[in-house]
């Protein structure tokens, strides 16, 4: 196929087929297309051509013997030829004598011929339209209806009518006869008129009946033949008797499908004496028929709506009322309509190889079916036709054959449309002169999944820049002809992506560039294949599922279109919302119909197909409510409070959720006296309210009161009777309340719990309490609290302060007298519990009653993920556990996450208690307490309950990407638990992909176990970005995705790491290097380009003879310097000694004999120093530790003469945080590494380089002492063994891995110790820098660099040996009689570094 194919039209040409394919709009039905012009004067460009129906048959009812024409007619030029089918075959006119084609187009059936066993004329009739060079249309299909011989279902039968009254006679034939049926009497066509009425079905309605109705009756049907009488009945009109008579329905309404436009006529006549006038209903709104242009009341009371539309459907209700008596009748009128257009297909200019889309929306009822036909046959979907968004048709990788007539046929019971456009397929225009682009180079499949493919590639090498080149990449299946094309969204992208393609399929490639001159040279095809697809079946397509009834709900789906086999079985998973099981059932059909299901509550259902590989891929789950019913279960928590003489408040809680069975409308409140238990009374409340006041009752009375909800289904079970009496008078508001009987203050730290007992007087009416409070006067602040509340805890005070609080009752008329109380709040450090502190107190305080008995057996019944049923026993009350008396109960609960967690309480006036708006998976305690007038329970002892599981509500967090250090084709993904993991994680997915804006199935997917928190992920592409989310589920379902975390490979494969790079990461290795030999030769720089050439073994000799040179040198140079600075005394060592170095990088035993200078290699890539440890250790670690460039990299340090036993030395202090580490990796362009010396470690104890999730206080920093006898000193040198006994669970310290520096570090070898290490597990590390990281604008998806710490990775431990004792540590350094300041030794490393440099731009010149 030609380099050209699909390109884009160059310059002008590109710019009018824009506008080409802006003018080539459809016009309107029954008008002409408009015609477009040429691009440009002498293009080859071809114009859309006019060819459409003005006129298609329509459905048409006809009798046997009569003729028919069925109109048809197009415009063309020239006119094209009409032919005609018929139930889908061509009909042959030219040997047809009753059936011949009429000028312009028409089918003319002269005698239409029907019998019982010959129908040769009723059926589907279409026209056809060909026009010469241009294609075929098809019109919308017609039927033909030839009416059957006449039958009648039911015939007129004698009756009597009173005189004013309506009568009706009957006579039914078949439907489509109904048109062809008329009515006699006494033999003489009858006239009908607003009182004498047909009904549609062909009954006969005399409304107001008098003498002259009398006759003989008989309806007629003419249908082409003779006519047929059906037998005749007489009707006698009766003189009126003035006496009443029942109201009866002698015609009611039925229910009714019909057509969006008609006429529709719902029937109803009713008689009765006195005689009746009817009215209509819809729904519960009353119908005007007298004011309305649509409605009609006919004769009789029948009900006419002209030109219905959609908004008439619903319930009518026919209502017959005489005064005396009101009957009712109810029908449902549904209404369809047939197909329309809301948007139809539009004329399209195309390209070879191109992929376009035929837009086709339509709407109609029932949802019409869409069919399409190119130049009139009907288009099978296959792998290049597809019907897409419902139907819309697609055409992928377009070919010369595709051109033509496309249209959208759309089809429903009640009728049947057609709109189509033309497609052009155009010639690719000639280049322009000028030097087109060559191929484009490296065309390579970037990332390969089972559906599609990322292609990249390079520009041509005859325009290396190429930033204004566009691209096309051009594809096909292996074997096929039909080649699709992808165009790069802007100029200069180098990418594309390309969707939607088979697994395990073979698919060519190649790659156009193009510039203002036209389209170049073609890549070489390049040959990839995707992925394999498991052989298991895919999710089953549209999975429904809709509620059936109160208890059963019906679920449906479509066989999996990726089934790899044959569908064995299916296996329908089913869940309560909110609840941890899940049920499942086998299924071998495509629907099924749960039944036993709970009403009004919410399931969720997934489908599983099987196949002999197993069970295939999940759908997503559908959620769906099962139908409403009436309440199943009582509201709860009914209370009775008397008001007054005549008046009771009711109080009452909802049912519990699972028995309200529907949406909560009202409730019904019922009541009686208790002496007349067989008459009640009734109030309605809303169903938001919860709680109602019944008034108008008679003083000193006992009431009985019980409450219902209801739904719109209708009425649940009410609650137990309860039992309250008026008072006999009313209680007094004239005056203000008495002073309460006593007032207790309890003082905390921040608060004060103030208790009371009301006033010795009850029979005055208290409202509530004011409680007033403040520093030394008690008007600062007031709270006003319900009358029924015996206690209060006055919140947020000051410690140590001295209150004075004020307690009145008050009541509508005003405040009583006060009562005051003073007390000090406690000092900050006092939190013991000690009695309450009362000065000044004026009044002696009542004593308490004698407290009541707790309840006991309390039991915490789980429902819900937030609800949880509390039930308890009153050892006070009877027997049978009756509340008669005015006590309630206080339930209160908390959970212990976090610690210091608040109790919430609430009242209830029953055994027991809803709690809702608990957290998911959670423990909380309960407990409750009784209270009775004044007297008081302690609390009850607690019972427990978890709530259930619910799906993750956040994703997981702190994802973190880094690169694996030795495999740049290699990162590990690190992350954290959601922090609303609302249960057990049992699983998560990574999904990643190189286009954040892809749609999330076309993303890879990595599926890892619940209690893993990292993953690999290997063979990536080099020099690529990756976008990547995570997704966490429990047993409850999938979770929310994190948000896109960038990451990019490295450039190219990194060879910098020397065999002990990796030695940490390897169990039982040492920092110890592998023998070289006398044949090894360090890597050169650049062997490892992929461009690049390795450097001869004469130049690499040479290059090692100058290097070696070098380094000996300098080595000795820092001998000498070391030496010559020497010069403290040995007093100031032994301070020295006793200090640990904050990054425990040095430990020193033995003699000085034993320190040797590091023997070094140089690893020339990266010019890097190591220390060959000439150790006699066998197993030592050595990690590597950065040596700072200059003085600003390192924090200053103390005086290190500095004799105060409180002074820290030799410490770089502060804390460096992950993102300072990043931004100094950024800033520096190097990825230092932490060196930390280790003693020898068992084999299994490895030191790797792992992100960590370790933070370093900066107070980790350790202490140094002057004498090791001083007392502070020795104090403070005990933080490590204090913070261990502290907290014994800590974790260990890990190795931090940081951006790596081009020049990496060296570090002096570990001295070995002469006897058995002491280890102290507990060793803190601080970092060696401190840096502050750069303000960064944030975007909305985070990046992170090679190598950035993950906090989100788990820990490696890593053991850190102790610092030597006091004792040791002097011993030993009196031995030695060489050391080193650290300060000096960070100067000389900073030197020999610069030194390294120097060397290392000479060695490369």
């Amino acid at each position: 196929m030609a380099a050209e194919r699909g390109a884009r039209l160059p310059g002008a040409a590109s710019f009018w087929l824009g506008c080409l394919l802006l003018l080539g709009r459809r016009a309107p039905a029954g008008a002409a297309r408009s015609n477009s012009a040429p691009p440009s004067p002498g293009a080859s460009v071809r114009t859309f051509t006019p060819f459409h129906f003005l006129v298609e048959p329509a459905d048409t009812l006809s009798v046997r013997g009569s003729s028919v024409v069925l109109n048809c007619s197009a415009y063309s030029e020239p006119p094209p030829k009409i032919e005609w089918k018929k139930d889908g075959t061509f009909l042959n006119l030219v040997s047809d004598d009753r059936r011949q084609l009429l000028a312009d187009g028409s089918l003319f059936i002269s005698s239409v011929v029907h019998s019982k066993h010959n129908k040769p004329d009723e059926g589907y009739y279409q026209c056809v339209a060909t026009g010469d060079s241009l294609g075929t249309i098809v019109s919308r299909t017609a039927k033909l209806t030839v009416a059957g011989l006449p039958r009648f279902t039911s015939q007129p039968e004698p009756s009597s009518v009173y005189s004013g009254s309506t009568a009706i006679l009957n006579c039914e034939v078949n439907a489509d006869l109904v048109p062809f049926v008329r009515w006699e009497q006494n033999k003489q066509p009858l006239l009908l008129d607003d009182r004498v009425l047909k009904l549609p079905g062909g009954t006969l309605v005399i409304a107001n009946a008098t003498e002259g109705d009398g006759g003989l009756y008989r309806c007629v049907v003419e249908s082409g033949g003779p006519p047929k009488y059906s037998e005749e009945a007489e009707l006698q009109v009766l003189p009126d008797p003035e006496v009443s008579s029942n109201l009866v329905f002698l015609k009611q309404p039925s229910a009714l499908v019909r057509v969006a436009g008609q006429r529709v006529v719902l029937p109803c006549v009713a008689a009765g004496l006195p005689a009746p006038t009817v009215r209509w209903r819809k729904q519960e709104e009353a119908l005007d028929t007298a004011s309305s242009e649509r409605l009609t009341l006919l004769a009789g009371g029948s009900l006419e709506i002209s030109d219905v539309t959609e908004d008439d459907a619903g319930i009518y209700f026919c209502v017959a009322d005489n005064g005396n008596e009101t009957i009712e009748a109810s029908a449902e009128l549904t209404v369809q309509t047939p197909p329309e257009f809301l948007k139809q297909p539009t004329n399209t200019y195309a390209h070879e190889s191109m992929d376009i889309v035929f837009e086709c929306e339509v709407a109609g009822k029932p949802t019409p079916t869409v069919k399409w036909v190119k130049n009139g046959d009907m288009v099978i979907p296959s792998d290049y036709f597809k019907i897409v968004k419902e139907h819309n048709l697609q055409v992928l990788g377009l070919v010369k054959s595709d051109e033509g007539f496309y249209q959208c046929i759309a089809e429903n019971d009640f009728g049947n449309v057609q709109a189509g456009a033309q497609l052009i397929i155009l010639e690719h225009a000639p280049a322009t002169t000028g030097p087109l682009p060559s191929a484009p180079r490296d065309v390579v499949a970037s990332l390969v999944s089972t559906r599609f493919i990322k292609l990249t590639w390079r520009t041509p090498a005859s325009e290396p820049h190429g930033d204004n080149l566009t691209y096309s990449v051009f594809y096909t299946r292996e074997g096929v002809a039909r080649e699709r094309v992808e165009n790069t969204s802007h100029p200069g992208e180098m990418q594309v992506t390309i969707q939607n393609l088979l697994p395990a399929t073979v698919y060519l490639f190649r790659v156009t560039a193009q510039n203002k001159h036209g389209s170049g040279e073609s890549s070489a095809p390049l040959r990839v294949e995707t992925q394999p697809e498991v052989q298991l079946p895919g999710p089953a397509p549209n999975i429904r599922a809709h509620a059936a009834s109160p208890t059963s709900i019906t679920v449906t789906w479509e066989t999996p279109l990726s089934g790899n086999g044959e569908i064995q079985n299916y296996k329908l998973y089913y869940m309560e919302r909110g609840t941890e099981r899940e049920q499942d059932v086998d299924v071998s059909s495509l629907s099924y119909t749960v039944n036993g299901l709970k009403k009004y509550t919410e399931y969720s259902f997934r489908v599983v197909a099987y196949n002999k590989h197993g069970p295939g891929v999940s759908t997503e789950d559908v959620a769906v409510r099962t139908l409403s019913d009436v309440p199943s279960a009582a509201p709860q928590n009914l209370s009775l409070e008397v008001r007054n003489s005549k008046s009771v408040m009711t109080h009452w809680q909802p049912p519990p959720p699972t028995t309200q069975n529907g949406q909560i409308t009202g409730y019904k409140i019922r009541y009686r006296k208790a002496s007349r238990k067989s008459d009640f009374a009734e109030a309605l409340v809303p169903g938001t309210q919860l709680s109602q006041l019944i008034e108008g009752l008679d003083r000193g009375t006992e009431y009985n009161f019980r409450v219902a909800a209801l739904t719109i289904n209708g009425t649940g079970p009410a609650t137990d009777w309860l039992s309250a009496e008026t008072f006999e008078s009313d209680l007094d508001e004239t005056r203000v309340p008495e002073v309460p009987s006593s007032l207790h203050v309890r003082p905390l730290v921040t608060s004060i719990v103030v208790s009371w007992t009301p006033p010795e007087n009850q029979n005055i009416v208290v409202r509530g309490y004011a409680i007033g409070y403040g520093v030394g006067s008690p008007h600062a602040q007031t709270i006003k609290v319900d009358y029924k509340q015996r206690y209060y805890t006055i919140e947020n005070l000051d410690p140590s302060s001295h209150y004075v609080i004020t307690l009145k009752a008050f009541n509508n008329v005003g405040e009583g007298i006060p009562l005051y109380e003073s007390a000090v709040t406690r000092p900050h450090t006092d939190t013991s519990e000690v009695d309450l502190f009362v000065v000044n107190a004026p009044y002696t305080p009542v004593p308490d009653p004698t407290p009541m008995m707790p309840p006991v057996g309390v039991q915490a019944s789980i429902l819900s993920h937030d609800t949880i049923r509390l039930t308890w026993a009153d050892n006070s009350l009877s027997k049978h556990q009756k509340i008669t008396d005015s006590r309630y109960y206080t339930v209160r609960w908390k959970t212990n996450i976090p610690a210091n967690t608040k109790y919430k309480n609430a009242n209830a006036t029953t055994l027991s208690y809803l709690v809702t708006g608990l957290k998911p998976n959670t423990l909380y305690e309960f407990s409750v307490m009784v209270t009775k007038g004044r007297r008081s329970s302690t609390w009850s002892m607690t019972a427990h309950g978890t709530t259930f599981e619910l799906v993750p509500t956040s994703p997981p967090k702190d994802v973190t990407v880094v690169s694996k250090e030795g495999k740049p084709r290699t990162i590990i993904v690190n992350w954290q638990p959601p922090s609303e993991a609302n249960g057990k994680i049992t699983g998560y997915i990574i999904y990643y992909s190189t286009d954040v804006n892809a749609e999330i199935h076309d993303w890879v997917i990595e599926p890892v176990v619940g209690n893993r928190l990292t993953h690999q992920i290997q063979e990536l592409t080099l020099d690529t970005p990756y976008y990547f989310k995570i997704q966490a589920r429990n047993s409850k379902g999938m979770g929310p995705m994190s948000e896109a975390v960038q990451f990019r490979t490295p450039k190219a494969d990194s060879s910098d790491k020397m065999p002990n790079d990796q030695a940490s990461g390897s169990a039982g290795k040492g920092s110890r290097l592998p023998d070289l030999g006398s044949d090894y030769k360090p890597p050169m720089s650049g062997s490892n380009s992929p461009h690049g050439s390795p450097t001869s073994p004469l130049d690499s000799n040479m290059l090692l003879v100058v290097i070696v040179s070098a380094v000996a040198t300098v080595v000795v140079v820092v001998t000498v310097a070391v030496l010559c600075t020497r010069r403290t005394t040995s007093h100031q060592k032994k301070k020295r000694a006793a200090c640990k170095s904050v990054n425990g990088s040095h430990k020193y035993k033995g003699n000085s004999k034993d320190v040797k200078p590091p023997d070094l290699w140089i690893h020339h890539e990266r010019l890097e120093l190591k220390p060959i440890d000439k150790s006699p250790d066998p197993n030592p670690i050595m990690t590597d530790t950065p040596i700072p460039r200059n003085s600003q990299d390192i924090t200053p340090v103390d005086n290190p003469l500095d004799g105060s036993a409180h002074q820290r030395r030799n410490s770089y202090r502060g804390h460096e945080s992950e993102d300072s580490m990043s931004t100094l990796a950024g800033r520096r362009g190097m990825r230092p590494k932490m060196m930390m010396p280790f003693d020898s470690q068992p084999p299994q104890q490895s030191v790797r380089n792992t992100p960590s999730t370790d933070t370093m206080p900066a107070s980790s920093s350790q202490t140094c002492c002057t004498d090791h006898q001083d007392p502070e000193g020795a104090t403070s040198s005990s933080y490590l063994a204090s913070s261990q006994e502290e907290d014994p669970g800590q974790s260990l310290p890990t190795a931090h891995v940081r951006p790596s520096h081009p020049l990496k570090s060296f570090a002096v070898p570990a001295i070995p110790p002469p006897g058995p290490p002491t280890y102290d597990p507990a060793l803190p590390s601080t970092p060696l820098l401190s840096q502050q990281a750069l303000n960064h604008h944030i975007h909305s998806v985070k990046t992170a660099s090679i190598g950035t710490l993950g906090r989100s990775r788990p820990p490696v431990p890593v053991v850190v040996p102790s610092a030597p004792e006091v004792q040791e540590t002097t011993r030993m350094l009196e031995d030695s009689e060489s050391s080193y300041e650290p300060d000096e030794l960070t100067k000389e490393m900073a030197h020999l570094e610069g030194l390294m440099k120097d060397l290392n731009a000479i060695t490369t010149a």
